[in-house]
C-alpha cells in the first residue's frame, strides 16, 4: 500500500525523525490496538530509504504504562528486528495550547511537543476501529488523540478535556487540534478490523485490507467506505476537508488499486450512534 508514495515518503523523510504513532488505547484488549505486523510492514518499507533511528511513540490510558502495551501487543522484539526504539510519551515535554470547554470557553491543554514538531515525519497506523462518541477511529484521530499529554504520575491525563461538551465538543476540539498534529502519512489496517462498541469493547471483522496515503484526510474518507459509513456522519473530517486541510470530495481522491466499493463491509456501529451524531444538530 505504501510503494506507490515511495518517492513522496523519500522526500518528506529526507533530513527528519521517523516516528510511527500506533494506537492502543488501552494495555490488555488486542483487537483495539494496532497489530505489530501492521508496523512490521511500514519499517519493512522503510528499511532501504531511510538509514536512522525509527522511533515508536504511544501515550496508554492505562496506568501501567505504555511498555505494559508494548509488551502485551508484541511489540518488545521490534529494535532487535529493526533501528527502531519504543518510547512511552507520558512523560515526554508537551507545549501549552487552547480548545474549547462544554460553554464555549478557551480551554488550556497540554499537547505532546513529538506531534507538534515540523522536524518530525509522522506516519499514522491503526485498524479501522468504530467508536463511542465520534464513530471511529481512522488515521487522524489516532494522532489527534494521541497528542493530549497522558502522565499518570503527575497531572493525570489530559484527554478528557477533548471530550468537554461532548459529542459535539469532541468534534470541534479535534479539528481545533488537527491543525496542529495532522500526520504527515497515514496507514489504515483493515486485515481485522474493529467493530461494535469500540473503541476498547466490540468484535472483530475478519476485512482483509489496507489504506494508505499522504493525505491523511482522503486516507480517512477511503477508511470510512471500507467500512460502509457515511462521510456526511463524521464532523471532525468534514470539518478538517473543509478548512482545506485535505481532500474529502470522493469525486476528488484517486485511488489506486481495486475499488473500495468492491470490499466494503458493513461494520456495525456503537450502541450510542445516535447520540454521537446529536453533533449534526449544530447545522454542521
Amino acid at each position: 500500500a505504501m510503494k506507490p508514495f515511495e518517492k513522496d515518503i523519500r522526500s518528506g523523510i529526507a533530513g527528519k525523525q521517523v516516528v510511527i504513532k500506533p494506537n492502543f488505547v488501552v494495555n490488555n484488549v488486542p483487537l483495539c490496538a494496532t497489530h505489530p505486523d501492521a508496523v512490521r510492514g511500514v519499517l519493512d518499507f522503510l528499511k532501504p530509504i531511510y538509514k536512522g533511528r525509527v522511533l515508536i511513540a504511544e501515550s496508554t490510558l492505562s496506568k501501567s504504562g505504555t511498555f505494559e502495551g508494548y509488551k502485551n501487543y508484541g511489540y518488545m522484539n521490534l529494535p532487535n528486528e529493526y533501528n527502531v526504539k519504543l518510547e512511552d510519551l507520558a512523560p515526554a515535554p508537551y507545549t501549552r495550547h487552547w480548545i474549547l470547554d462544554e460553554n464555549r470557553v478557551p480551554l488550556g491543554i497540554n499537547l505532546t511537543d513529538m506531534y507538534l514538531d515540523p522536524n518530525n515525519y509522522i506516519i499514522s497506523v491503526t485498524r479501522l476501529k468504530t467508536h463511542d462518541t465520534v464513530v471511529v477511529t481512522l488515521s487522524i484521530k489516532n494522532i489527534v488523540m494521541g497528542a493530549p499529554v497522558c502522565n499518570h504520575n503527575n497531572d493525570g491525563s489530559q484527554k478528557p478535556l477533548m471530550h468537554r461538551g461532548q459529542p459535539v465538543g469532541l468534534n470541534y476540539n479535534m479539528f481545533l487540534v488537527a491543525q496542529k498534529t495532522l500526520p504527515d502519512f497515514a496507514v489504515l489496517d483493515g486485515v481485522e478490523g474493529l467493530q461494535g462498541n469500540g473503541p476498547v469493547g466490540g468484535f472483530a471483522m475478519e476485512h482483509g485490507v489496507m489504506a494508505a496515503g499522504t493525505d491523511c484526510i482522503a486516507v480517512d474518507r477511503i477508511g470510512l467506505e471500507l467500512m460502509s459509513i457515511p462521510y456526511e456522519d463524521i464532523g471532525y473530517l468534514q470539518w478538517c476537508a473543509n478548512a482545506g486541510m485535505g481532500q474529502g470530495d470522493r469525486m476528488k481522491i484517486s485511488v489506486i488499486g481495486p475499488d473500495p466499493k468492491q470490499h466494503a463491509k458493513k461494520y456495525q456501529l456503537h450502541d450510542e450512534i445516535e447520540w454521537q451524531l446529536e453533533w449534526k444538530k449544530t447545522g454542521g
